[in-house]
């Protein structure tokens, strides 16, 4: 089976209004547009093209939802910062949220399923900016040194040193999202006005455009603890079990595990259970997650070592390009006009267009362009 793959954007506020329609080569529509889900979450279930859901063609077919969900993602604004349990975390907080009683539609609710969701974002914009992961302490209170004096930067200070930096972190974060620090808040959000650290300026853009959008939002200060990554066009960053991260701008290629579990800390009006997210959040501090492709046949891929998902670029610039698969697939295109074959059957596409393989045992891939392809993982 090979069919196009379609669906609707989703207009999160912090969504793009230009960046999806440009690469998808049409007019804007005049509001946000944050994502584009291909796959069969129930939450926005794509549609094939003969007018089918991709969930009833799955369980028509007798097949398992997909254990991944490609997306086009594109922010204008910040995402809130969040972080997202890992696979035994998840199953039981799901259970335990079901015995409850809590309908998994409330607003509340934080386990909708029991699935972890790794992800990894690729770039397609010139920049991608997002935080991901905390920051070592000892670059953050560089950064804080050119914040000036005010009593709540200088608690700030005094709490990042009073404990190993995975403990005070978690403690900083704990206190700020608990009410108990707000003016720690309100004299980073007031310091940031005139600060100046070197080596941080994009930094310090970031959380002034931050404060703008969130005035007052307890996240200021965990936006500030995390680690800023500049993506260019085609570089990926991975955000594993427990590690926090919260885009902030630019368009991307997404790939999650299929899950809809998310515990936020800050820069939303959404429901924040402090308490649970302490109990999986990573605070370790070091370097975001970045992944590096690696040459896979005549593709690169990106692979985060999960069993729900890997990733792979290809270019059909040179060549046609067969692709043997094992499973479904997901291949969406990013750049130029492709062409996707299997037997006599071939589809063309355009950028920001998808189509779905399955039951076959490969793939052509012809035209001049760029494409990512998603796939199950290794399963060990």
């Amino acid at each position: 089976m090979l069919e196009t793959l379609s669906n609707a954007p989703r207009d999160y506020a912090w969504g793009s209004p230009t960046a999806i329609p440009a690469l998808q080569g049409r007019a804007p529509t005049g509001v946000p547009e944050a994502e584009v889900w291909f796959g069969d979450h129930p939450g926005s279930p794509a549609v094939l093209g003969d007018g089918r859901s991709l969930v009833a063609a799955r369980t028509d077919s007798g097949k398992a939802p997909l254990p991944f969900l490609l997306k086009i993602l594109a922010a204008s604004s910040s995402l809130s910062i969040q972080a997202h349990p890992d696979l035994a975390q998840a199953r039981a907080g799901f259970a335990r949220e079901e015995a409850a009683g809590i309908p998994r539609d409330a607003a509340e609710r934080i386990y909708r399923d029991d699935n972890h969701k790794p992800e990894i974002i690729v770039a397609l914009s010139d920049r991608f900016r997002a935080l991901v992961g905390l920051r070592r302490v000892e670059d953050t209170l560089r950064l804080l040194s050119g914040f000036g004096d005010a009593a709540g930067v200088l608690r700030l200070r005094d709490a990042l040193t009073v404990a190993a930096p995975a403990d005070a972190l978690r403690s900083v974060i704990e206190e700020v999202l608990s009410g108990q620090a707000d003016d720690i808040v309100s004299a980073v959000a007031s310091a940031l006005t005139d600060a100046e650290s070197p080596g941080f300026a994009e930094e310090i853009d970031v959380l002034r455009a931050i404060v703008r959008d969130f005035p007052g939002d307890a996240g200021i200060v965990v936006a500030l603890l995390m680690n800023l990554v500049v993506l260019r066009a085609g570089e990926a960053v991975f955000a594993p079990a427990g590690v926090l991260h919260a885009y902030q701008d630019g368009l991307g290629v997404e790939l999650m595990a299929a899950s809809d579990n998310v515990l936020r800390g800050g820069l939303t009006p959404k429901h924040i259970d402090v308490a649970e997210l302490m109990t999986i959040v990573d605070t370790e501090p070091g370097n975001a997650p970045l992944v590096i492709p690696v040459a896979d046949g005549a593709g690169e891929t990106f692979d985060a070592d999960v069993p729900d998902f890997v990733l792979t670029r290809y270019a059909t610039t040179s060549g046609p390009v067969s692709v043997t698969l094992d499973g479904p697939a997901i291949v969406l295109a990013a750049d130029g006009a492709v062409t996707v074959s299997a037997g006599d059957r071939r589809i063309d596409l355009t950028p920001g267009t998808a189509a779905y393989a399955d039951d076959e045992s490969s793939l052509v891939l012809g035209g001049s362009g760029v494409v990512y392809l998603a796939r199950p993982g290794r399963r060990g």
